[in-house]
């Protein structure tokens, strides 16, 4: 974090100050902030967030010991350090964060990039960090740290030095993207697609798209919206655009995209095409795997270009990331049994696209095998939309069906309805009987998709089945 001082802390986070030693009101602070004493160096800023299991105020000494000099508390504690007492630290380490990236970006250098959608935010966020940090400094989040505490964490790393800050904003209720959106007012808002991923959550299709549209309203006039062309839902947020005064940018595959996308080739090897840049044809690689990462190519592509970036240095740095994150189409295994493991989120949508790349990687003398877990957060819309998935993957003609929890179980149902039988399609009520099985039923040749929601706990089998097999 940029050096503050305790009482200027204090005011923009409306905290009382609590001294200790010899500390004073003028003291400056400038080390790491985080909710995880795990992660506090010396000098440091914890923030002792009260959660579902634990409470973080009774890791304060902990934090101490690791070299916090400050502790931002929803009560006083008894650890010798110095304290600002707040009446919640959520809303605390927010205006923290509207602070500290107000500051920076007085200076004129700093610009800010927004990204959302029901898919794809954390894959985009790292190809358009990677385009972007040759350019110079540049701030995003670790992981999938797009919520109520990860985003303002990440807004806390700028410093007077950052050129770039890329946000990823997730939400699974109206009004979340609106507050974080809101405390940077991004330069360039990026709408990837909306899909049922949260539905339940957000009571809605409907109520999802009106969720997502809060990015675009909370880009500064002036600024610009790259939305998704070939996505109805994305497109009709242009009319917000325009009325706030914000350009847009279109990506896709549709011809009058900005940034398109032609002759796609998929393999295990990535995905090969031609991208399309205001007339400008040039060729891309991707080796992520999986062709639904294309949109998101084109939309880093399309907010770099916005940033100055010339469309063929973009397309040559992107065609060097290798893994959108752990456990996001990770391959594992070898050659012998390849594993890919994207267990880490799945809604109708990633799951459609990873049994589809499943089906274009297996070559004829291979054989598909997909585990399958159960996808949260579907609300009313849960069994018919595992449903069709499960209908999904015997069309696709996927002779080994592997279904994971009970959650999951409609899946399993459907498969067999739709004549996955003879054992084609199996069901196990957690992870550890379905490993004792595919350790025996993997054989050379496989092609092993593991999927679900990071919930069903999916992502640590595909680790095993991962070292099983290397």
């Amino acid at each position: 974090m940029i050096a503050l001082s305790l009482s200027e802390i204090a005011t923009a986070i409306d905290g009382v100050l609590r001294l200790h030693g010899a500390d004073t009101p003028d003291s400056v602070v400038s080390g790491v902030v985080d909710t995880d004493s795990r992660n506090m160096a010396p000098g440091g800023i914890f923030v002792a967030k009260p959660g579902e299991t634990t409470d973080g105020h009774l890791f304060v000494g902990k934090a101490v010991e690791a070299g916090a000099v400050l502790a931002i508390v929803e009560r006083p504690v008894d650890d010798a350090v110095t304290q600002i007492v707040v009446a919640d630290v959520l809303q605390a380490i927010a205006a923290l964060a509207r602070e500290v990236v107000a500051r920076v970006r007085a200076g004129g250098r700093l610009r800010i990039v927004g990204i959302t959608g029901s898919n794809g935010k954390t894959t985009t966020k790292n190809m358009l960090a990677t385009i972007l940090r040759p350019e110079g400094e540049t701030v995003a989040p670790v992981g999938s740290y797009n919520n109520a505490v990860g985003a303002p964490l990440t807004m806390l790393r700028v410093t007077y030095d950052t050129r770039f800050l890329v946000s990823e904003f997730g939400a699974d209720a109206s009004g979340q993207i609106a507050r974080l959106a809101g405390l940077v007012s991004p330069d360039i808002g990026v709408v990837l697609m909306v899909g049922m991923a949260h539905a339940g959550g957000f009571g809605g299709i409907e109520a999802t798209v009106k969720a997502k549209s809060e990015l675009v309203a909370a880009v500064r006039p002036g600024g610009v919206a790259v939305l998704n062309a070939d996505d109805p839902r994305v497109a009709g947020m242009s009319a917000i655009a325009e009325e706030r005064g914000v350009a847009v940018r279109w990506f896709g595959e549709s011809e009058s995209a900005d940034v398109r996308a032609s002759a796609l080739r998929v393999s295990a090897e990535g995905t090969d095409g031609t991208v399309t840049v205001v007339g400008r044809d040039l060729p891309l690689h991707l080796r992520v795997l999986g062709a639904h990462h294309v949109k998101n190519a084109l939309a880093a592509i399309a907010a770099a270009a916005e940033l100055g970036v010339a469309p063929d240095v973009a397309v040559e740095r992107i065609g060097t990331v290798e893994l959108a994150e752990r456990w996001r189409m990770q391959v594992m295994g070898s050659d012998r049994v390849r594993i890919i493991n994207d267990a880490y989120n799945a809604s109708p949508d990633s799951m459609t696209a990873a049994l589809r790349t499943l089906a274009q990687i297996t070559g004829p003398d291979e054989r598909m095998v997909a585990v399958l877990g159960a996808m949260s957060e579907l609300g009313e819309h849960a069994h018919e939309e595992h449903a069709k998935v499960g209908l999904l993957a015997v069309r696709l003609r996927i002779p080994r069906i592997v279904v994971v929890g009970q959650e999951a179980r409609s899946l399993y149902l459907a498969a067999v309805a739709e004549g996955s039988w003879n054992d084609e399609a199996v069901f196990f009520p957690d992870a550890d009987a379905a490993y004792e099985y595919l350790r025996d039923e993997l054989r050379d040749g496989d092609r092993v998709l593991v999927k679900s929601s990071n919930s069903a706990g999916l992502r640590f089998l595909g680790d095993r089945l991962g070292e099983l097999f290397s």
